[in-house]
């Protein structure tokens, strides 16, 4: 039997793996959408809010996930390709938006940029593929499962308040959840969760890229709050230490993304469940980012406030979010657990019961010391790192 044909939409093995300018063009809406949802989250920072928040993440984040995917599948130079990525940047721009009203007056204007996205993808792919039955089959799969969380995420566009949520929280885990089984679909089985689909070079630049526009959105905050300090002392260090922590941050994520994409691991990403894993672990890691940003803000308005408990959770959990991201995406590629960051998380969560008598700055900066001290452990040499033991002797 012959094999089936490739279709001159799809990117070619040899060609450049690295990302276009266009890609790089598409991530900038995600400085608007990341400033949009940390807004929101400040704005409402309870336990529902932060469930709202993680949710409206998520359904972004998806849309990223699968654009990326577009354009390590298929070809980013075609024009058909290019006009695409460039609509589905239009729709995420639309759904951010949306993001603070999303769920009050505006979760129409949300759920239909959502799918209106998906819908135009579908309609290029789908037809794009039909000479190779294999691979136009993992883009019916996707637009199956799409039909399938369509219920719950229209139902919820109609109801108000917890319904809305909860039928979003359904919708925005199938979404994910599908990826991860391989989107089992009536009569085409399932994408093989050992096959390689993905370009590992292309996908790994792909996730620094959005993780430096993560860490944009948190320069984006401190420079902000900065401008407006009216160069107040507190005011002005609350934002040098914002931007410390996006310092600090960075030089996490790439001290170790170094070590871990060697060729060997960047292959390992080829494979459908590798690569869905360190999507989801970077989901992680810029929500960390996020967090970071909004207590970050938070801190700026008030540096010397007494700080209430949810104040004190998002200054501290928003690093420990970012590590245990990053924990999971060495997880994914190495099988262990790098435990200095496992330490961090647990200093992190011990020390918020003793955060209550300092103020939010200093809150603030006790967070980046243990995100420091995490940092210089790692980059210190294996030799210094050891203890010496002299054992007497006669």
């Amino acid at each position: 039997m012959r094999p089936s044909p490739l279709p001159r939409i799809l990117r070619r093995r040899g060609e450049p793996e690295y990302p276009t300018f266009l890609e790089l063009f598409f991530d900038l809406v995600y400085i608007f959408m990341l400033s949009r949802l940390s807004a929101g989250l400040a704005e409402d920072l309870t336990v529902r809010g932060a469930a709202r928040t993680a949710v409206l993440l998520m359904a972004a984040w998806w849309v990223w996930v699968l654009t990326a995917w577009l354009t390590d599948l298929f070809n980013p130079r075609l024009p058909v390709i290019q006009a695409t990525v460039l609509a589905v940047m239009f729709g995420t721009l639309l759904m951010a938006i949306a993001v603070p009203h999303a769920f009050a007056d505006y979760g129409w204007l949300f759920v239909a940029a959502y799918f209106g996205i998906h819908l135009v993808r579908d309609a290029v792919l789908i037809p794009g593929t039909r000479v190779n039955r294999p691979i136009q089959a993992r883009s019916i799969r996707v637009f199956f499962w799409l039909s399938v969380t369509a219920v719950p995420w229209v139902a919820g566009a109609f109801v108000q308040g917890t319904a809305r949520l909860l039928l979003w929280s359904v919708a925005v885990a199938v979404d994910l959840g599908s990826a991860r089984v391989g989107w089992p679909t009536p009569k085409l089985g399932r994408t093989e969760l050992a096959s390689q689909i993905f370009t590992g070079t292309h996908l790994s630049e792909r996730h620094r890229e959005i993780f430096i526009i993560s860490l944009g959105e948190l320069v984006l905050s401190a420079g902000i709050g900065l401008a407006d300090s009216g160069f107040q002392a507190g005011r002005v260090a609350a934002s040098a230490l914002a931007f410390a922590s996006a310092v600090v941050l960075f030089q996490l994520y790439f001290h170790r993304v170094r070590q871990l994409l060697a060729p060997p691991a960047v292959t390992v990403v080829e494979r459908v469940r590798p690569g869905t894993s360190t999507s989801y672990s970077h989901l992680v890691m810029v929500a960390g980012v996020l967090v970071v940003s909004t207590s970050a803000s938070l801190v700026i308005d008030r540096p010397f406030s007494v700080a209430p408990a949810a104040w004190i959770a998002a200054i501290l959990g928003g690093p420990a979010l970012f590590l245990l991201g990053s924990c999971l995406f060495d997880a994914v590629l190495t099988g262990r657990v790098l435990w200095s960051r496992a330490l961090g998380i647990v200093v992190l969560c011990a020390i918020g019961p003793a955060m209550a008598p300092l103020p939010p700055l200093a809150i603030l900066a006790v967070a980046n010391l243990i995100l420091l001290l995490v940092l210089v452990w790692e980059t210190l040499p294996a030799h210094s790192r050891l203890v010496r033991v002299t054992v007497p002797t006669g």
